[in-house]
């Protein structure tokens, strides 16, 4: 391997993988004058080089023919892990049957067949470094955009909690909103954004109206259970309630509840699109309810690596825009992501 590629961030860059070096040196002679040409002897040397330095490549050649695997595997990795890369087979053999498949499967931009010609090859290769900029803008624009739809998709989740809440306990009653949210962010743990590649925006949209669905449906069910069971319990039983309903999910110390699976707690804000929610955490939800019924409230702490809640005291009131400033504290990692700046 040869012509490693600085710290520093380069131009554009091609890859060329080949097993000879006279066509290694042949290559390199024929378009390093268009741009920083970085190369590979092998297959493994390809994928390892698009490994460190994806982010600086723009244009993968790849020979057919080497030992070990063929070149055509090669483009399928670059294909399904760097597709902002475009990719080209060359070879000496009439392979038709490989290279029909490379081309219907989507692993390459361009078939050139050796000997090239040179003036060929460097048009080639202008064309590609081409192709790959507008790829990059292109995506820039996608991200800009994904970026925004993914904030819609986390403000509707957290809205529907709202609702939720609402609906089954009554307006104006945001306390168990307020615990929830809380716990959700003590949690850590980051929004999960939708697979844009697989699923357009009515895909999101529907799957996202149908796990909603789902959610309130368990949780009622939940809180029709929890009603029923605990009948002529108060807020003094709380702990115990809680812990009876969530099982696993918490450990009963005292006054206090103990979380061994502190993801469950942020499950519905953060779970990948299409993902339905567990029946444990629709449970704590419907507890959180249970308990503004009761009159009471909790309150979460970080202790260390734990996270710990307690019986705490109801807020007298809650700001008109406080809904609105929770959904702002949320967004503001996804927002950061969009502009490549990631917050803590």
């Amino acid at each position: 391997m040869s012509n490693t590629i600085a710290n520093q961030t380069p131009p554009p860059a091609i890859l060329f993988v080949d097993d000879e070096a006279t066509a290694v040196k042949y290559f390199e002679r024929a378009i390093g004058a268009i741009a920083p040409v970085v190369t590979g002897a092998s297959v493994e040397d390809g994928k390892a080089m698009l490994d460190a330095h994806a982010s600086s490549l723009a244009v993968l050649v790849s020979d057919q023919r080497m030992p070990g695997e063929h070149g055509n595997e090669l483009l399928r990795y670059a294909r399904d892990r760097y597709p902002h890369i475009v990719r080209i087979l060359t070879t000496a053999y009439s392979e038709l049957d490989q290279t029909v498949e490379a081309v219907n499967q989507g692993q390459i931009h361009r078939y050139i067949k050796k000997p090239w010609d040179i003036t060929a090859l460097r048009m080639e290769m202008k064309q590609a470094l081409e192709l790959s900029g507008l790829r990059k803008e292109r995506d820039q624009l996608v991200r800009e955009k994904l970026g925004v739809l993914q904030t819609q998709t986390v403000a509707t989740r957290i809205g529907t909690v709202h609702t939720l809440c609402a609906s089954l306990v009554g307006p104006g009653r945001f306390q168990p909103v307020e615990t929830y949210l809380a716990g959700t962010e003590l949690a850590g743990t980051r929004n999960a954004e939708p697979d844009w590649q697989r699923m357009d925006y009515a895909d999101v949209v529907l799957a996202e109206s149908e796990c909603s669905g789902s959610f309130g449906h368990a949780v009622s069910t939940r809180l029709m259970e929890l009603r029923a069971h605990n009948a002529g319990r108060s807020v003094a039983d709380a702990v115990q309630v809680f812990s009876e309903a969530l099982g696993a999910m918490v450990r009963g110390g005292g006054d206090a509840l103990i979380w061994t699976s502190p993801t469950t707690l942020s499950e519905f804000l953060t779970r990948p699109v299409g993902q339905a929610v567990s029946a444990e955490h629709a449970a704590w939800l419907a507890c959180l309810l249970w308990l503004e019924e009761a009159g009471g409230a909790l309150q979460f702490v970080r202790e260390g690596d734990t996270i710990v809640c307690r019986p705490g005291t109801r807020a007298a009131s809650f700001a008109a825009d406080r809904l609105a400033v929770w959904i702002e504290r949320f967004l503001e990692p996804v927002f950061d992501q969009a502009n490549g700046t990631i917050r803590a």
